[in-house]
C-alpha cells in the first residue's frame, strides 16, 4: 500500500474510491534471457536510472537471491507505468506483481452472515478489495459446522480498520495463522508434498515409521522435550508462532523476524532466571569455601540465611514466546478452531 492506504471509514462514497486506494506495491523484475541471465552482474546505476526513466523515483529497489528484482512503487500511477516496462535500457525484462506481498488477511465476525455462502460473500466484498473468503469451521461429534468467523484475503498489504457488509460495519482484525509443520519430517516450514527430509515419527521422533501406531515414549523432534512433535507447549512450536506474529505485525520478511525472535527468546534450559540461578549458586559457592576455612565449627548466617528469591526484574525481562490472552483477543488465531471443550460458550 501506498500513503493513501488508510480508510477513516467506509461508506459508499469511500468503496468508490477504493480503485484509487488500493493498489499493488511490490513488482518483481526479471531478465529475459536464453542463457537464464539475471542481474547478478548488471550496473547497479543502469537499472536505477533505467527504472526511473520509466516510472519515476520509486520508494525502493532490492536484487533477490534469485537475482531478480523487487521494486516498490509509490502510487497508483507508479504501479501502473512499471507493469507496462518492457526492457531496462537495453535488457529485455518482464514484470509482474509479487505473490504475496500484495495481500494480507484479517478475520471479521458476522453472525447474520453464516447463512451467505463463501462464493456470495467475496462477490459481495469484492469492490472494497476482497478477493478470497474462507470460514472457519468447527467438528463437534464427527460433523462439520460453520462458525460466524470468516477470513478475508485483501488484494492489499494494508488491512482496513473496517468493511461495510451491506449495512453493517465491521471491524477487521488481524490474522495470524499457525506455524506450518511437514507431516513427515515433523520440521516446521514447510509441507509434506515438498519435505526431502526422512520420514520421523510425530510421537517417538524415531525415523522409519508413521506415529498412527506408535506407543513409544514421547520426544519432540524440534526440541527434544518429552512430548509428541505436535504439542502446543512445545518451545519450538511457541517461537515459530512468535516468528510468524512478529513477520506480520512488524510487516518484515520471516529471516528478519526469526532473527528477531532469536535475539530476544532465551533457549530451554538457558533463560534469563536460569542463568541468574547458577550465576547467584556460584558465587555464593565460593563465599561458603571462604568462610569455611576461617570457621568449620560454626556456620555462617550467609550459609544458613536461604537463597532470596529471584526479584521481578528478572523475570520481566524475560520475553514472552506465547501469546497473552489480551493480544489474542485482539488478534485472534482461528486457524484450527475447536469446539470447546472448557464450558466456555461458543460464539
Amino acid at each position: 500500500m501506498g500513503k493513501k492506504n488508510l480508510v477513516p471509514s467506509v461508506g459508499n462514497e469511500s468503496i468508490h474510491r477504493l480503485s484509487e486506494i488500493f493498489f499493488q506495491l511490490f513488482f518483481v523484475i526479471g531478465r529475459i534471457s536464453s542463457k537464464n541471465e539475471t542481474f547478478h552482474g548488471v550496473s547497479p546505476f543502469l537499472v536505477e536510472k533505467a527504472i526511473t526513466s520509466g516510472v519515476g523515483a520509486v520508494k525502493s529497489t532490492k536484487k533477490l537471491r534469485s537475482g531478480d528484482l523487487l521494486v516498490e512503487v509509490e502510487s497508483p500511477k507508479q504501479a501502473k507505468e512499471i507493469a507496462k516496462i518492457k526492457s531496462l535500457s537495453t535488457i529485455p525484462v518482464t514484470v509482474k506483481p509479487h505473490a504475496t506481498l500484495n495481500s494480507s488477511k484479517g478475520v471479521i465476525s458476522c453472525g447474520e452472515l453464516l447463512n451467505e455462502s463463501e462464493e456470495k460473500i467475496t462477490e459481495e466484498l469484492k469492490s472494497q478489495g476482497v478477493i478470497h473468503v474462507r470460514r472457519i469451521t468447527i467438528r463437534r461429534d464427527g460433523q462439520l459446522l460453520n462458525t460466524k468467523h470468516l477470513i478475508l484475503t485483501f488484494d492489499s498489504n494494508k488491512l482496513p480498520e473496517h468493511i461495510k457488509a451491506g449495512y453493517m460495519r465491521l471491524s477487521v482484525r488481524t490474522y495470524i495463522p499457525n506455524p506450518l509443520r511437514c507431516f513427515k519430517c515433523q520440521r516446521f516450514g514447510h509441507s509434506k508434498t515438498s519435505c526431502r527430509g526422512t520420514l520421523t515419527c510425530a510421537r517417538c521422533a524415531e525415523v522409519g515409521h508413521e506415529s498412527t501406531d506408535c506407543t513409544r515414549t514421547e520426544k519432540c523432534v524440534n526440541c527434544k522435550g518429552e512430548h509428541t512433535s505436535f504439542s502446543r507447549n512445545c518451545f519450538a512450536w511457541k517461537q515459530e508462532k512468535e516468528i510468524i506474529t512478529t513477520k506480520i505485525k512488524k510487516q518484515i520478511s520471516y529471516q528478519e523476524a526469526r532473527k528477531l525472535v532469536k535475539s530476544q527468546t532465551p533457549t530451554p534450559g538457558n533463560s534469563y532466571v536460569s542463568v541468574a540461578k547458577k550465576s547467584f549458586s556460584s558465587h555464593s559457592a565460593d563465599r561458603n569455601k571462604d568462610i569455611a576455612t576461617v570457621s568449620v565449627s560454626k556456620p555462617s548466617d550467609f550459609t544458613t540465611r536461604a537463597s532470596p528469591p529471584i526479584t521481578n526484574s528478572l523475570i520481566s525481562s524475560t520475553p514472552s514466546v506465547a501469546p497473552v490472552s489480551e493480544e489474542a483477543l485482539a488478534s485472534p488465531d482461528f486457524t484450527d478452531f475447536k469446539p470447546v471443550s472448557n464450558r466456555k460458550k461458543l460464539k
